[in-house]
């Protein structure tokens, strides 16, 4: 029994060690997942803009929660020609000839973030496809979706890691507007 401690010792220090690598790969996997979110250009569409000192600017207090649902677009705007679409002032909200789309909140609020009911190859098939899902509706313009679809596997697990971690943020956005005829 003299050497059962040891061992016991032994076990508790390997174990505690696995937990250890295990989180800095799980850190090392969100640090990763938000530095493709940052460069990927993300906060851009899906992070409400506000006029800031300097100009337009990122609101991160509503950080990746898509177009804020106070905001309402009934119609799409008429758009003279040579001009092929409008932006909302947010930079959340894009009118074409597809019609009007929205940026998803993409943070993991339970009721309102779009990845809520994603697992984590869909999210795959998504930028894959170009789908909802991987199989649902058309992603619309003016998501990028086949450049990020050219990202490695890990690196979109790494994008889904980090997404499912942020902050969450109430946010319903609109459903899609379609086209006038």
């Amino acid at each position: 029994m003299r050497h059962a401690l040891p061992l016991l010792l032994k076990i508790a220090l390997l174990v505690s060690g696995t937990a250890s690598a295990q989180d800095n790969a799980d850190s090392a996997l969100v640090k990763r997942g938000e530095y493709l979110v940052t460069v990927g250009g993300c906060h851009d569409c899906h992070t409400p803009w506000t006029m800031g000192s300097s100009g337009p600017e990122p609101d991160m207090t509503r950080a990746l929660s898509g177009h804020p649902q106070d905001i309402a677009i009934k119609v799409a705007p008429t758009v003279p020609a040579p001009w092929g679409g409008a932006v909302s002032q947010t930079n959340t909200a894009w009118s074409g000839p597809w019609g009007v789309s929205f940026t998803a909140n993409l943070t993991p609020d339970p009721e309102t973030g779009v990845l809520r009911d994603f697992t984590e190859q869909q999210f795959i098939q998504t930028m894959r496809t170009g789908r909802h899902q991987g199989q649902g509706r058309q992603i619309l313009p003016p998501m990028p979706w086949p450049n990020y679809g050219r990202m490695t596997d890990e690196d979109l697990k790494a994008v889904f890691v980090y997404l499912r971690q942020v902050p969450p943020v109430k946010n319903k956005v609109p459903d899609p507007i379609p086209p006038t005829q």
